[in-house]
């Protein structure tokens, strides 16, 4: 066989199932369609997903014994005894989530409905490992406090960030910050809990919660653009995030657009927050967060809608090629923009789009994503809920093996 990285990379990769694993995708496939659901019978949840009653009987019964679900009244009108409702138990598992880009630091705490308990938020330019690291250290048990959340109720800690994030030369980056090419980004948050640590691309983070949690739901396939100090994407096919050979899809922030004065330039100098700062600094507006910014104010909201246009504009084309490419059920935007202007950008880039990408075979709906502005956190934070979620690197549309465990 060659040792060849292209031609191993090339070779089909083929993942068997036996019954332990068979049981535990058929736990996740009952969480899931309950989930979905909000609130079900366990013969609802025999007719969406195929299983026996046995099965269905066995897996939501240690469910209930270890506290991930909870009983919700009963369904009566039928014959024979009324059929007990389920739903989620929120507070049957928390974790935490991280989130580390270049002007800010995140920290949710969330419940295993994938609700932020808790939340402590830091502005910083381009803050290094240690500050990091510091940062989380200084402000977890705070973060339980505020979540009432007990430490021994972790299953553990998931870190999102841009890839690349110290090599990537972006507006304000400082010459030492290159030294995350190099860190244990896992070893940063090693105390005080010893808690397993999962640390993702943020696009791939928010667009796997979104998956999950949000309108993945109802779209199976989807393009997820997250807008962040920079800008990602992220490519989810028939309910399964897709990484790319080198582990590198959706990178639509660094295809080349033309800026105002006709010089190419990369997509995420336009659309992102870096861009919309900006903006903001061109026109006399200095603003530390954009969170915190005052869209009532008629100067600022006249700004924001210039910069929507223009970044709509810059969009279209590639969100055109992701149509023609990937056909998605849908294009997803999300990130850490006030949610007004990520509905406002959705809106105008999809007028854009089918106004310009008529010779397109079929175009997706553009629109906001369900996921909070906190998105690349809290996608981090569900991650270390993966035992217990659909998996995002499995095969799609394989045939469900009825294991009963």
């Amino acid at each position: 066989m060659s040792s060849d990285p292209a031609n191993v990379r090339a070779q089909p990769r083929l993942v068997g199932a036996n019954i332990g694993h068979a049981g535990l995708h058929n736990q996740r496939v009952v969480l899931h369609a309950i989930r979905v659901a909000g609130t079900a019978t366990r013969a609802e949840i025999a007719d969406v997903t195929g299983l026996t009653p046995a099965t269905i009987n066995n897996i939501t019964n240690r469910l209930l014994d270890e506290g991930l679900l909870e009983r919700a009244g009963q369904r009566r009108g039928g014959r024979g005894q009324p059929a007990t409702r389920l739903v989620i138990a929120a507070g049957g598992a928390f974790s935490i989530g991280i989130n580390i880009d270049r002007d800010h630091l995140t920290l949710v705490a969330v419940d295993f409905e994938g609700a932020v308990r808790a939340r402590i938020s830091h502005e910083t330019a381009f803050a290094t490992p240690e500050q990091v690291r510091r940062f989380y250290r200084e402000n977890v048990h705070e973060l339980l406090q505020q979540g009432g959340i007990a430490a021994s109720s972790l299953t553990g800690i998931g870190v999102a960030l841009p890839d690349d994030l110290g090599r990537v030369d972006l507006l304000g980056r400082p010459s030492d910050y290159e030294q995350w090419s190099s860190i244990d980004v896992a070893g940063l948050f090693d105390e005080p809990f010893a808690l397993p640590v999962l640390v993702e691309n943020d696009a791939a983070a928010a667009a796997i919660g979104e998956m999950q949690f949000g309108l993945g739901q109802h779209y199976s396939s989807f393009f997820y653009l997250l807008v962040t100090f920079g800008l990602g994407g992220g490519v989810v096919v028939n309910s399964l995030y897709n990484r790319g050979a080198d582990g590198r899809s959706g990178e639509i922030g660094f295809m080349m657009v033309e800026d105002r004065e006709g010089q190419r330039v990369q997509l995420q100098s336009i659309v992102s927050l870096a861009g919309f700062k900006r903006a903001l600094s061109d026109a006399g507006l200095e603003h530390g967060s954009v969170r915190d910014l005052d869209l009532r104010d008629a100067r600022v909201a006249q700004i924001a809608h210039e910069w929507v246009g223009r970044a709509a504009q810059a969009l279209v084309q590639p969100v055109i090629a992701v149509n023609c490419l990937l056909n998605p059920g849908a294009v997803l935007i999300g990130g850490r923009l006030p949610f007004a202007l990520v509905e406002q950008l959705a809106q105008r880039t999809n007028v854009l789009v089918r106004r310009l990408g008529a010779h397109a075979p079929t175009l997706a709906p553009i629109k906001a994503a369900a996921m909070a502005e906190d998105s690349p956190a809290i996608g981090a934070a569900l991650l270390s809920f993966g035992h217990l979620l659909l998996p995002a690197d499995s095969v799609a549309g394989g045939t469900r093996v009825d294991a009963a465990a």
